[in-house]
């Protein structure tokens, strides 16, 4: 079921890319209708909220604060 509004704001769109970027978008979309989503709902996980000590979390905390917000420009 298609809400006609945003389909046509779709539309819009589409209509002022190239050919190349509309095709990645029809990609794209295809990509979306075919994933699967997995996992398991969340009231499932509560079982675990409390289980990680506080130290380790420190030590976590930490390691993201030191590591994760640094850009490699030399990386790729």
């Amino acid at each position: 079921m298609t809400n006609p509004t945003l389909e046509r704001a779709l539309h819009d769109q589409l209509d002022q890319l190239p050919l190349e970027q509309q095709r990645q978008v029809l990609e794209f979309a295809r990509a979306l209708a075919a994933a699967h989503v997995r996992g398991v709902p969340g009231h499932t996980l509560l079982r675990f909220a409390g289980t990680i000590e506080a130290a380790d979390l420190a030590v976590m905390s930490k390691a993201i604060e030191s590591s994760c917000e640094k850009v490699d420009p030399n990386e790729w």
